[in-house]
């Protein structure tokens, strides 16, 4: 059991634009195509949340990606907190991070039944959804079992097909308000407040997540030192931009009332403002989004827990890889929790459940972020790392911007993360103790009965 497999040299790695489009395809899943939904009654709060979402994003990007130097080549929710804080604490953060993708795959399965929905009301069924979106689960699972290049491959395309309605939807704005053919919402017609703006950051955070997936698959990229930091950088700063303006399109220039019950606010956008028809295609191309990132973050999955077998943290026979490199045992693990949990809540409806499971990846996932801005400061505390007086300021606000949102996941998704972090504490000490070498005195040659003879 505590033996680690050998490190594996792998010949299918991911190039930078596989990269890039892991990281923006696994930002652009369900978040920007569902969340107007819960942002429509917040009015004017939500641009003000996802301005603070982006800056904050944006400062842990920072931070990461100098935590990246040196250090790209592995797995980062693991190798950035244990180079500051030891093993003990690198495999608590992965364990969350892993637990936090799994969840994800759950989340966007949920999110596209919702979206198929609106051409398919029978699927908002709570039974029947939850047996589609288990399905999908196993469909990536099987994708990525074929190799991580038909898994980049497919992550690839479908980038290209979910940028198509996220960049029609800022031009429909851009033209409709250019010929004043509508408005948006008034700015005061939801008061301005800190609570509101509260809210509009947690929800919009969710759909920030994924910035870092290209640094959690260093050991699958090529030339990683270079490319890591690179594409984390260009993937986050695009997603954001286009998240800013698409959203807040949909939620400032449609009724708040029929964005909140609607199954798939960007389709109600498009069947409004453009064509009944137009509104029914765009559905189907928010699901695909969410596909590309089920994808993107199976592939996650995997590599992740394989970072932890190397380490002796996990054990050895979950490593175990396929003829095509793919960590098949893992993903099938993984993809059975995310099966189990979406059995245990969907009787919450569709919409609850999405919603429910925004909020416990995104408090699963800020644990990490949490780690990574205190390991920044402490390496830096250190000399370990390059640093000035801006990066520990960024750092420190990258830490109260994550430590806020954490704040704003509320109490019960945060139990709940909290809840499944600590399961994995004792299979870390069976693991330390498996690791300890016997300490039992060797036998003297000179008394034992061989030598007597």
């Amino acid at each position: 059991m505590a033996g680690a497999p050998p490190q594996t040299i792998h010949r299918r790695k991911l190039g930078f634009w596989m990269c890039v489009a892991l990281v923006v395809g696994n930002m652009i899943g369900s978040g920007v195509f569902l969340l107007p939904r819960d942002l429509a009654p917040l009015g004017w709060n939500s641009v003000y949340g996802w301005l603070v979402t982006i800056a904050g994003t944006l400062c842990l990007v920072t931070v990461l990606t100098r935590l990246a130097r040196g250090r790209a080549d592995s797995c980062g929710p693991f190798s950035y907190p244990a180079a500051a804080f030891g093993q003990g604490v690198g495999f608590v953060v992965a364990w969350s991070y892993w637990i936090s993708i799994w969840v994800t795959n759950a989340t966007l399965a949920v999110a596209v039944v919702r979206n198929l929905a609106f051409l398919a009301p029978g699927l908002a069924d709570p039974a029947l959804g939850a047996s589609i979106a288990i399905g999908v689960v196993w469909l990536f699972t099987l994708v990525n079992c074929l190799g991580v290049r038909t898994a980049g491959s497919v992550q690839v395309l479908t980038v290209l097909l979910k940028l198509l309605p996220l960049g029609g939807a800022i031009l429909v704005a851009v033209w409709l308000l250019g010929r004043g053919e509508t408005a948006l919402a008034p700015h005061g017609s939801v008061p301005i407040d800190l609570a509101g703006i509260n809210a509009a950051g947690t929800f919009t955070l969710f759909a920030m997540l994924g910035f870092e997936s290209a640094m959690a698959a260093g050991e699958r990229v090529e030339n990683a030192d270079r490319t890591v930091p690179r594409a984390t950088i260009w993937g986050t700063a695009i997603t954001g931009l286009i998240y800013l303006l698409a959203c807040s399109a949909v939620t400032l220039m449609l009724p708040a009332a029929a964005i909140a019950d609607s199954q798939a606010p960007f389709a109600l956008f498009f069947g409004e403002l453009v064509s009944p028809q137009a509104g029914a295609l765009v559905a189907l191309f928010a699901a695909i989004a969410a596909l590309g990132a089920i994808n993107g973050f199976v592939l996650l999955q995997g590599e992740l827990p394989l970072s932890l077998v190397r380490s002796r943290l996990l054990p050895a026979w979950l490593g175990a890889e396929n003829r095509r490199e793919a960590p098949y045992r893992i993903h099938i693990f993984s993809s059975a929790l995310a099966t189990i949990l979406i059995l245990l809540n969907y009787s919450r409806g569709l919409a609850d459940l999405f919603q429910f499971m925004v909020l416990v990846t995104t408090s699963v996932t800020i644990i990490f972020y949490v780690a990574g801005a205190l390991a920044a400061l402490r390496l830096a505390a250190n000399g370990q790392i390059e640093t000035s007086a801006t990066f520990v300021a960024i750092a420190l606000a990258g830490l109260v911007y994550s430590l806020w949102a954490l704040y704003g996941a509320g109490i019960e998704a945060s139990l709940w993360s909290i809840g499944m972090t600590l399961v994995g504490l004792p299979l870390y000490l069976i693991m330390r103790l498996a690791k300890r070498p016997s300490r039992a005195p060797a036998a003297n040659p000179a008394s034992s009965p061989e030598s007597a003879a």
